[in-house]
C-alpha cells in the first residue's frame, strides 16, 4: 500500500497509550494463513464499516473474508472518542439544498438518524456491553454570539430529524452539570456514548460466530482482475473474491484500489483521558453531566465524563505524523483541557493517543461502487462520525453486494471528487486549519 502520511501513522506508536486498550483484551485470532482462499466477498478493513458488512453478509449466507492490516480494533474504530451521534458530513443544510434540493437534504439527514438507530438496535440485538451512557449530545457555545446560531438551530433540528432539542441558557448550565467557559448549549435527544473498542470487538466476535473469516495482520498490497472477480494479495496469502468491499476510511491507501488516490483526506484527532475524578472534584468544577458534548468551534473540542469518573477530551490533532508531532499535539490537547476545566488542572492525564478520520472534498460520505471496477464497493469519509455512519455504511454496502434494493441518499452516492495536489494534498491542511482557527475567534 502507498499512504500519504509517513509510516509512523500506520505503526504501533499512535495507539500505544490508548485508554480503550486497557478496557478489553485483543481478539484472539490465529496467525494469517498462507496459500489461497476463495470467497464470495473480501472485505478490506476490519473496523466499523468492514465488520458491519461482514456480519450482515455472513448472516445472509455469503462466504466473507475480512482482511485487517493490523489487529482488529487497532485503527480509528478502536481509538475514537466513542460518540455515536448525528453527523458524517461537514455540509451545511444550505449546501445540501443547493446540491440535492430540500428532498435530498432531508433524505441525507434521515440517514444520519437511521445510522444512530442502527447502532442502537445492533447493540441490543447482540447484547453488547459497551458502557453506554448519555442521552443525546450537547453542543456548547464557546462565544456569546454562537447562542444565536444555537437558538436558530432548533427549527432546523426539528425539520431534519423530527425531534425537538433543548436550549440551555448560560445561567442554567451549572444546574445541568455543565459548568465551564460556555455561553449556553443545545441538547439534541439523539445519540449516545460508548466504549468504541468494546463495540468493534463485539462486532468482530459476532461476525466470527456468524461464519465470517477474520484475518488479522493481512495488509492488502494489491488487487487485480481474476476472471469475473478479483485477486487480492496480502503477504503470502492470495484471496480470490467475486466481490470486494473497501472499508479503510482514514487508513486508506493510494493504490488499493488505485481509484482511491487523491479522493480522501486523512485528518488526525487527539484524545486524552484523565484518572477517575471524585464526586467532590466533579462538583468543584461544576461538571457532573454524563452528556457527550462538543463546542461550537470549527476545530472543535469534544469531551465527556465517563461512567468510571474519567474525563475524555479530544480535539483535531497535528498535521504531521512522528513521535515528536504526536507529543506536541498531545501537549496542545492537555493545555486546552486545563484551560477549559481549570478545577482539574492538577488531575493526572493517564492516557493520550491519536488516530485518523477521513474527510471528502464533496463534504459527504461515500457509499457505492468503485467506478470502472465491477464488483468493487467502497464506504468512507465519515468526517469524524464513524461510530454511527461507518456502521450504517457497512450495512448498506452489504445490501448492495447482496443486490438488495436499498435506498442510499443521493448525497452519499456521488463519487468522491479528487483533492488538488494529489499525493501532496496534505499541504493544503495548514491553510485550511489557519482559516478555521481565525473563524473561531
Amino acid at each position: 500500500m502507498r499512504h500519504i502520511f509517513p509510516s509512523y501513522a500506520y505503526e504501533a506508536g499512535p495507539p500505544e497509550r490508548c485508554w480503550w486498550k486497557d478496557t478489553c483484551p485483543d481478539l484472539e485470532i490465529a496467525p494469517p494463513p498462507t496459500g489461497t482462499i476463495d470467497t464470495d466477498v473480501a472485505v478490506i478493513g476490519g473496523g466499523f464499516t468492514g465488520l458491519n458488512a461482514a456480519l450482515h453478509l455472513a448472516r445472509s449466507g455469503r462466504t466473507v473474508t475480512v482482511l485487517e492490516a493490523n489487529q482488529f480494533g487497532w485503527g480509528a474504530s478502536g481509538r475514537n472518542g466513542g460518540f455515536c451521534c448525528l453527523g458524517g458530513s461537514t455540509a451545511s443544510d444550505a449546501h445540501l439544498d443547493r446540491r440535492f434540493g430540500l428532498h435530498g437534504r432531508l433524505e441525507y439527514r434521515s440517514a444520519e438518524k437511521a445510522a444512530v438507530q442502527h447502532v442502537d438496535d445492533l447493540i441490543d440485538d447482540l447484547a453488547l456491553d459497551v458502557d453506554r451512557h448519555s442521552e443525546g449530545e450537547t453542543e456548547l457555545a464557546h462565544r456569546a454570539r454562537d447562542m444565536g446560531h444555537l437558538r436558530a438551530s432548533v427549527q432546523r433540528v426539528e425539520q431534519n430529524y423530527g425531534v425537538t432539542p433543548q436550549i440551555i441558557e448560560k445561567a442554567d448550565l451549572k444546574q445541568h452539570g455543565m459548568n465551564g467557559p460556555f455561553h449556553g448549549a443545545l441538547t439534541t435527544p439523539l445519540g449516545f456514548a460508548l466504549n468504541p473498542r468494546k463495540y468493534v470487538l463485539g462486532l468482530a466476535r459476532t461476525a466470527l460466530r456468524a461464519g465470517a473469516d477474520l484475518i488479522a495482520e493481512a495488509d492488502v498490497t494489491g488487487m487485480t482482475r481474476a476472471g469475473s472477480g478479483w485477486r487480492l494479495r496480502a503477504g503470502n496469502l492470495s484471496v480470490t473474491a467475486r466481490q470486494v468491499i473497501v472499508a479503510t476510511n482514514g487508513y486508506s491507501s493510494e493504490t488499493v484500489p488505485a481509484w482511491m488516490a487523491g479522493r480522501y483526506m486523512p485528518v488526525q484527532s487527539n484524545v486524552l483521558v484523565t484518572r477517575p475524578l471524585t464526586r467532590e472534584e466533579q462538583l468543584r468544577q461544576g461538571w457532573t453531566s454524563a452528556q457527550m458534548s462538543f463546542d461550537t468551534r470549527n476545530l472543535l473540542h469534544y469531551f465527556r465524563l465517563m461512567p468510571d469518573g474519567r474525563f475524555l477530551f479530544g480535539m483535531r490533532g497535528g498535521l504531521l505524523s512522528s513521535p515528536g508531532s504526536d507529543r506536541r499535539a498531545a501537549q496542545a490537547a492537555v493545555s486546552d483541557f486545563r484551560k477549559m476545566f481549570p478545577a482539574w488542572a492538577d488531575a493526572d492525564i493517564t492516557h493520550t493517543w491519536s488516530g485518523m478520520v477521513s474527510v471528502a472534498r464533496n463534504q459527504t460520505p461515500f457509499i457505492g461502487p468503485v467506478p470502472d471496477m465491477p464488483g468493487v464497493w467502497a464506504g468512507l469519509c465519515y468526517h469524524g462520525n464513524g461510530v454511527a455512519m461507518g456502521s450504517y455504511a457497512g450495512k448498506k454496502l452489504a445490501s448492495l453486494v447482496l443486490g438488495d434494493d436499498t435506498p442510499i441518499p443521493a448525497a452519499m452516492r456521488q463519487p468522491l471528487a479528487k483533492f488538488p495536489l494529489g499525493a501532496a494534498r496534505r499541504a493544503l491542511m495548514p491553510l485550511v486549519y489557519t482559516g478555521l482557527m481565525l473563524r473561531d475567534f
